[in-house]
This record gives structure tokens, C-alpha cells and sequence, in this order.
């Protein structure tokens, strides 16, 4: 299956942020008195924050509320968004489809003030249709809802846009949704249903449907 779009996640598939992540989780908690050391640093890996914070909340500091815990940990990860790296061949395989005139869009289960400090770190939100973040659905990943609206941005039907994941949640969304899917699995392990196992993004170039893409 070839495609004529791409749609990408981006934690954990252009953006190698978790272990940004996993210092902001840890900095805010010691702030509001909870000292998280004793877990293992990716713990909460794939984990959503509300669940989160139902593990961590009695470690806290008597008083301290969810509101004010997570607006911490995104403004500090905003601040030390330069601390975000790009996954291998990240950067220059979006600069080379959009060269190549392929229209491309973010679809994040992360909210819109991670999503954009995310795409500035990666310097590439120029080479993007648009972003999709978890404040601009009503439902997130693995709801199909953030790929079905991807793909009425990008203007194709479902069945020529290929997803780029990384995540059960964000594969089955896109599955959900109908795209064409390009599991991203850089050690090799990948998910059974996948259209495509890539163990390289720059991969994808191979994907997209009747295109010559510059290297």
C-alpha cells in the first residue's frame, strides 16, 4: 500500500522527548514533594497524565492540586524545550517530502502547548499543513477522531494517507480511522496488523505513491 500524504505522530516517532519527559516529571514532583526516584525513569512511558497523577497524588505535598501540578510540568517542559532531540532521519525526511510537494501533518496526543514547543525544538512546524493536538479533539488517540480530521485536512481519502506510529494507541487510532499505517519500531519490534514495519524513517520516502523524492 502507498499513500499520498503523510500524517506523523510525534513523540517517540520524529521527536525522541520522552527522556525530557521523564527530567519535567521528576523535577515537578520533587517540587511538590514527591520524590519519584524509586520508579524506573520510563514508568510512566505511554502512560496518560491523569493516570498519572491518580499513582502520584498522595506522594504529594498536602494541598497540591492536579490543575496546578500539570500546568508545571508544561511550562517547564516548554521552557527546557530545547532539550528535545530528532529521532534519526526525522528532519530531513519531512524536509524531503515537503521538497517534494507531499502535504504532511502532526497528529499528537500531547496538548497544544507541548505539540508546538515540540515542532520549534525540531524546527520543521514550517514544513507542516497543520498540527493536531489533544485540545483541539474531543476524543484522542485511540479514538479515530485525531486521524479522521488529519485526513480531511490534508484533503485524501483515509485510504491514501499513511500514519506514522509508535504507539499501540496511536496505531490503533489511525487503524480506527481507516489510514494506511507505517509502524515505527527502531529496535525491531513491531505490532501485528501494521501495513508497514519500518525500522527507519527515512523509509517512508519509499511509501508515497508515484513520487520521485530527493534524498
Amino acid at each position: 500500500m502507498s499513500a499520498k500524504a503523510v500524517a506523523w505522530d510525534i513523540d517517540g516517532t520524529l521527536a525522541d522527548s520522552e527522556p525530557l519527559h521523564e527530567k519535567v516529571l521528576a523535577e515537578v514532583c520533587l517540587h511538590f514533594g514527591a520524590d519519584i526516584s524509586d520508579l524506573p525513569p520510563d514508568h510512566f512511558r505511554g502512560v496518560h497524565m491523569g493516570d498519572v497523577w491518580l499513582e502520584l497524588k498522595d506522594r504529594m505535598r498536602a494541598g497540591t492540586s492536579e490543575a496546578a501540578w500539570q500546568e508545571a510540568i508544561i511550562d517547564t517542559y516548554v521552557e527546557q524545550r530545547a532539550g528535545v532531540r530528532a529521532m534519526d532521519g526525522a528532519v530531513e525526511t519531512v524536509k524531503a517530502l515537503a521538497a517534494a510537494g507531499i502535504p504532511q501533518g502532526c497528529v499528537s496526543n500531547s496538548g497544544r502547548r507541548i505539540v508546538d514547543a515540540n515542532l520549534q525544538a525540531l524546527g520543521i512546524a514550517g514544513y507542516l499543513e497543520f498540527s493536531i493536538s489533544l485540545d483541539d479533539v474531543a476524543r484522542g488517540k485511540p479514538d479515530p477522531e485525531p486521524y479522521a480530521w488529519a485526513c480531511r485536512r490534508l484533503g485524501f481519502p483515509p485510504s491514501q494517507v499513511l500514519a506514522v506510529e509508535d504507539s499501540f494507541a496511536g496505531f490503533s487510532s489511525a487503524v480506527g480511522a481507516g489510514l494506511v499505517t507505517a509502524f515505527y519500531a527502531p529496535a525491531g519490534a513491531g505490532v501485528a496488523g501494521a501495513d508497514h514495519i519500518i525500522t527507519d524513517l527515512r523509509t517512508v520516502l519509499d511509501l508515497i505513491d508515484g513520487e520521485s523524492i530527493p534524498a
